[in-house]
């Protein structure tokens, strides 16, 4: 199934994407697409209805997060070792662990944000991991089962507060607007394997990343086993799994920045796509 939020921001609905590509309401059978109905007993009901009963959506409305409600926005860090190569950083002997605000999160096509005084905005494409089932101390073998699906996430990074203003990288990741989420999540039975997806990002029609996910160091059952040690896991919670190369702080030999009026356009195999056009703070 792939499932989506829709309407105003805030006023989000619940909706699901039939096989020809409508949306359709689900606001008479769920609440919202969140963590109370990520899990398989809930997602296994959803499953069974016929989307031909569902009211279709009409025109073209707004996409929202594909998650709402959510608790816990954690990222993972350098988890490409041709992208630690082109920051210049060694590659972690372990999962390098850091947070997005829920302030940060923003629909798939809603606009990015420059910050004040930003000249290094930069762009990650990266594949989003949704909890559907609580975790804690969960191990490799068993952590794909608390998984209720993927997505496409843009881990925007004002690089200069991330890296060269002390503190964590925590900074430079959760500005407003720097995590757009979705378009929809994609259940785990519609993904055969996540460790073999394309994921690619161009701004203004260049495209700057092309890698695929079965070169990340730390596969997906390895970072949630891993993350749920530190911290408990809850239906809702998304987990951003890293970028390939390809983002404009590597461009050699001079970075590349987003500036205000350009667009950028990501997605990954089977999750669908995001663009989304910047602007500058006032």
């Amino acid at each position: 199934m792939k499932l989506l939020r829709y309407g105003p921001k805030g006023q989000e609905k619940p909706g699901l994407l039939d096989a020809q590509g409508k949306i359709r309401d689900l606001s008479k059978v769920v609440g919202d697409i969140d963590g109370a109905v990520l899990g398989d007993e809930s997602l296994a009901k959803l499953r069974a209805l016929d989307p031909a009963t569902l009211p279709v959506v009409e025109g073209n409305p707004r996409i929202g997060p594909c998650v709402g409600k959510i608790g816990k926005f954690i990222c993972i860090g350098l988890n490409y070792a041709d992208h630690a190569a082109e920051s210049n950083l060694p590659v972690p002997a372990e999962p390098v662990i850091f947070n997005k605000w829920t302030s940060a999160i923003s629909g798939p096509n809603d606009d990015i944000e420059i910050p004040r005084g930003s000249k290094k905005t930069d762009w990650e494409v990266e594949l989003g991991v949704v909890i559907g089932k609580a975790a804690k101390y969960v191990d490799e073998a068993n952590a794909l089962e608390h998984v209720a699906g993927y997505c496409v996430v843009n881990d925007v990074s004002e690089r200069e507060w991330q890296i060269e203003r002390g503190g964590t990288w925590d900074k430079g990741k959760g500005f407003d607007t720097f995590g757009p989420i979705g378009p929809w999540v994609v259940t785990r039975d519609e993904v055969a394997d996540p460790q073999n997806l394309n994921l690619w990002l161009e701004v203004d029609g260049h495209r700057y990343q092309n890698g695929s996910t079965k070169t990340m160091i730390f596969n997906v059952a390895k970072l949630v086993s891993y993350v749920s040690q530190c911290m408990s896991l809850q239906p809702g919670d998304v987990i951003s799994t890293g970028t390939p190369p390809g983002v404009g702080m590597g461009v050699k030999p001079n970075p590349v920045f987003l500036k205000a009026g350009q667009t950028v356009r990501l997605g990954i195999e089977g999750l669908g796509e995001q663009t989304q056009t910047t602007y500058a703070a006032e």
